[in-house]
């Protein structure tokens, strides 16, 4: 029974989690913050606290440690791995993505969501990167070692990682068609890199590599993105 109401909770807190990113992301196509979204209180309080109750639902599964790669402290060849992961990750992503809009146009990717969440002074790169661990820990603790090694008993783990990532690209469905497929494959990449590795320390550091280089670009790009937006791709 301990395990089943683990299986049940976590099902509903990526549901909830699905949800409200959707819901967010709908919300932006519409409506454009004052503020940097990463740095809302509210929202980096509302992160602590779903750290915290994803930590207490692996706790509740009574599953070993290894099997939801809580492994501590992490092995320095997995936090290697995930940082090249990460880097390779963004950059083949970038590539793809810019080869995409010129073939198909700027309809298929909304940057919102990226223009939203991009620093504008050396301040806020600041604030950001630090306010970036708890956001990227978030949706590694769920969409890795709960949904993915908290899951394996009932399926193989593979089987998980497609699904998972799957979900994970859908719930960016407002970014349009290339946002959806983008975060497929890299929530693909971090579970292979979790399956593999066995560590959920090599997939955090992987995302959040890749979320930092993703910034660095987009900062690079800024007005690139701009007209991107303006120029028919629609709010995320």
């Amino acid at each position: 029974m301990r395990y089943w109401l683990f299986v049940l909770l976590t099902l509903a807190l990526a549901a909830l989690i699905g949800w409200s990113t959707y819901q967010s992301a709908r919300l932006l196509r519409r409506w454009k913050p004052d503020y940097n979204l990463l740095l809302s209180p509210a929202e980096n309080l509302a992160r602590v606290g779903l750290l915290l109750v994803g930590v207490g639902l692996g706790l509740l599964s009574g599953l070993p440690a290894r099997a939801l790669g809580w492994g501590w402290p992490p092995k320095a060849a997995d936090l290697a791995a995930g940082a090249a992961v990460g880097v390779g990750l963004s950059l083949a992503l970038t590539a793809a993505s810019d080869r995409a809009i010129r073939r198909w146009g700027s309809a298929i990717y909304s940057p919102t969501v990226i223009l939203n969440v991009l620093p504008t002074n050396p301040r806020q790169w600041a604030l950001v990167l630090a306010a970036l661990g708890p956001a990227v820990a978030v949706e590694e603790l769920l969409f890795r070692s709960l949904l993915i090694g908290g899951l394996s008993p009932l399926a193989p783990t593979w089987l998980l990682a497609v699904g998972v990532s799957v979900y994970f690209g859908l719930l960016h469905l407002p970014q349009g068609r290339l946002g959806v497929v983008g975060t497929a494959v890299a929530g693909l990449a971090l579970s292979a890199l979790f399956i593999a590795t066995g560590s959920l320390a090599a997939a955090l550091t992987a995302h959040y590599a890749a979320n930092v280089l993703q910034l660095v670009q987009a900062g690079r790009r800024r007005e690139d993105l701009l007209a991107l937006e303006e120029g028919g791709a629609g709010g995320t």
